[in-house]
């Protein structure tokens, strides 16, 4: 069948996420898949449309939309995705008639693209609820609940999951906390569809790795890679390497780029701190070597999310084999899912007593390997691609008998 995947967040070819490595899995079982993607100005490249590893890329212009970018830029960016993307999909997918149409949130701002499409080609449409926004926003204080902006945006929600015939959550209680919020959802449209990846092996010397990182070889080594801005409750990671600074048996690693960089920046310069690296962002690859080489991997989120996150970063650690310490909100069950899992340990992003006597468990080598051994085990058994896809496609085996 013919499958539409629309999404801000799809790779550059060469490189992978969650995203591409579903689409693979796709392609893999014999459908021809079709993804548009926003390809941001600042990049300089106009529209492209490209055969990428047996996969139709169309790479999108629009405005700027991640990384640094102000408010105002980004607002305007994300209320014209709708416009840009069908014209262009129009444009150079012509006379193809979808029969699936998958999206992700972030945004939710495509969903006039979504009901267009879905009406012209009577498509089976499918959400991968990545994002619940408005109310993250909320959350940390950057939209007014009750505002104007809330309630177009909260409008802009309920219309996608309107639209949508299923939608994937990244956990149970991402499922629980769509369906309380949106009653009028019916429950067998809402499941779980968690963030999923073909999973590999690093097989660069650990010590070569370190190294070039000039990494003390005797130090337990904790990275935390991503995103840097307020989700993260960086006041809260500044707080936690305060309290752990020039202590000799561990050693912090944060790479990543975002709109709080600054303020780790600015940290490490006043504390200059012997057992802190800080990193402005790696290509991937070279992101995955540096965890593969690390101890401990760390998720941090703030502590006022009502919303359940589950950071998509959790995978690498995972295909690493590295125990995983999260200190997050309480409405997030990813603790539950790593301390259920066996592979790691949580605490409450408000409490540094407990995030320093996880971590200095975490410090015990037989510990971490075991921990780190249940983590790869966790990810081959539950957040493989093929897992995901099948989650998806077993809505068409249901719909149409004759459907293999």
């Amino acid at each position: 069948m013919n499958v539409l995947f629309m999404t801000i967040a799809y790779p550059n070819y060469g490189a992978n996420n969650l995203f591409s490595d579903l689409m693979h899995e796709f392609a893999c079982n014999g459908h021809e898949v079709y993804i548009a993607c926003s390809n941001e100005r600042r990049h300089g490249k106009p529209t492209s449309l490209n055969m990428e590893e047996g996969k139709h890329v169309l790479r999108i212009r629009t405005g700027n939309l991640t990384g640094n970018v102000n408010l105002i830029e980004k607002g305007f960016t994300t209320l014209t995705l709708e416009r840009i993307f069908i014209k262009a999909i129009e444009q150079h997918f012509s006379g193809i008639k979808f029969d699936l149409i998958l999206y992700s949130t972030p945004p939710i701002t495509l969903v006039r693209a979504v009901e267009y499409f879905k009406q012209r080609d009577n498509a089976i449409t499918y959400l991968l609820l990545k994002d619940i926004f408005p109310q993250n926003a909320v959350d940390l204080g950057l939209i007014k609940n009750g505002s104007l902006l809330h309630r177009y945006f909260r409008k802009k929600e309920k219309k996608l999951y309107r639209i949508s015939d299923h939608i994937g959550c990244m956990s149970p209680a991402n499922v629980n906390f769509v369906q309380q919020h949106n009653p009028e959802i019916a429950k067998d449209k809402v499941e779980v569809c968690p963030n999923s990846i073909n999973p590999i092996h690093i097989t660069k010397a650990k010590k070569e790795i370190r190294d070039r990182y000039k990494i003390p070889s005797s130090s337990t080594v904790f990275i935390y890679g991503g995103n840097l801005g307020k989700p993260q409750g960086i006041e809260f990671i500044i707080e936690c390497l305060q309290n752990n600074i020039n202590m000799k048996d561990k050693f912090f690693i944060v790479c990543g780029t975002g709109t709080e960089f600054i303020k780790l920046e600015n940290f490490i310069k006043k504390s200059q701190p012997n057992n802190c690296l800080l990193i402005n962002g790696l290509p991937k690859e070279e992101y995955d070597e540096l965890v593969s080489a690390c101890d401990v991997g760390l998720i941090f989120l703030d502590y006022r999310f009502t919303i359940p996150n589950i950071p998509s970063r959790l995978l690498s650690y995972m295909e690493a084999a590295l125990p995983v310490l999260a200190a997050t909100d309480t409405n997030t069950d990813i603790g539950q899912i790593i301390e259920g899992g066996n592979f790691g340990f949580w605490c409450e992003s408000t409490d540094v007593e407990a995030f320093n006597s996880k971590s200095s468990l975490l410090c015990n080598k037989n510990l971490r390997e075991q921990l780190g051994a249940n983590a790869r085990k966790y990810l081959e058994d539950n957040y493989r691609a093929e897992h995901s896809y099948n989650i998806i496609i077993n809505h068409f085996k249901k719909r149409f008998k004759n459907y293999v």
